[in-house]
């Protein structure tokens, strides 16, 4: 049985600037590695800041640990030498910005959008799958206009969750988003195939626990938890972030049954 208390995101340094993805706000871009492998590069410097990281490795590993489809993550150290010969000077001070610790997503070639045109949709169990994670980790950005699945190798693989947990950007409220309903999935682009979100909570209710929330939470680097000041030490942090994830499992039929009424109301 894997070690949940031991779970560890390799670390692999940023040998080659590949090229920028110009989408959104943050200009990700694909980054070879020392281990010869691509990765879609998510920076630290760029304008979300580090807990956009930290919302890709929690809600990223723990769609993993529910069998979900997410690209590897990777902690990619970058040097300030990367970027020297960048002629854009916006990427080359962003990459100033972020020289250490990043992350980067395993990059999957040949990969495209997701959209509602393609046909067979996903089967009811994944389209349900999909729906419960992205409303326990409240992920806001999986909409009709930014779907953020990619179909891969016949398969659908789920990306960039830095928008999940916006909890943590004022931890005042944090008991009560674990408790909240996310009536954001109401606009979820997978909604009107979840048939069976019931039975998706009974098992995935099953699956979580404290101590896999704990060695996903640990394998954040502590690099990117040292801008919260409302806690004595990042340890008391991370004991924060596991006690909303335990929360919010605990409650998960308020949003399961919010996803059921918005659902009720597509059909």
């Amino acid at each position: 049985m894997q070690n949940w208390m031991w779970m560890m995101l390799r670390t692999v340094t940023a040998s080659r600037y590949v090229v920028p993805l110009r989408e959104g706000g943050s200009l990700p871009a694909v980054v070879e590695a020392d281990d010869g492998a691509l990765y879609v590069m998510k920076f630290v410097g760029a304008g979300q800041g580090p807990k956009a990281l930290v919302a890709e490795v929690i809600a990223g590993e723990i769609g993993r640990t529910l069998g979900l489809n997410v690209p590897e993550l990777v902690v990619m150290e970058m040097s300030p030498l990367l970027g020297r010969s960048e002629p854009d000077e916006e990427i080359r001070d962003l990459l100033r910005a972020s020289a250490g610790l990043n992350l980067g997503m395993r990059f999957l070639p040949g990969a495209f959008a997701y959209n509602q045109m393609l046909r067979p949709p996903p089967a009811p169990e994944l389209a349900s799958a999909i729906v419960w994670f992205d409303a326990f980790v409240t992920n806001v950005d999986r909409t009709d206009r930014n779907v953020n699945l990619l179909l891969w190798q016949k398969q659908v693989w789920l990306i960039d969750h830095g928008a999940a947990l916006y909890f943590h950007h004022d931890w005042s409220t944090y008991h009560e988003r674990a408790r909240s309903p996310f009536p954001f999935i109401a606009q979820h682009t997978l909604l009107r195939y979840a048939r069976t979100l019931p039975e998706t909570d009974a098992q995935f209710r099953g699956q979580l626990d404290d101590a896999r929330f704990r060695s996903i939470v640990n394998a954040v680097p502590a690099a990117w938890l040292g801008e919260e000041t409302l806690f004595a030490d990042t340890e008391a942090l991370r004991d924060a972030y596991v006690a909303y994830l335990s929360e919010r499992l605990a409650n998960s039929t308020v949003f399961v049954e919010e996803a059921v009424r918005a659902r009720a109301l597509l059909l």
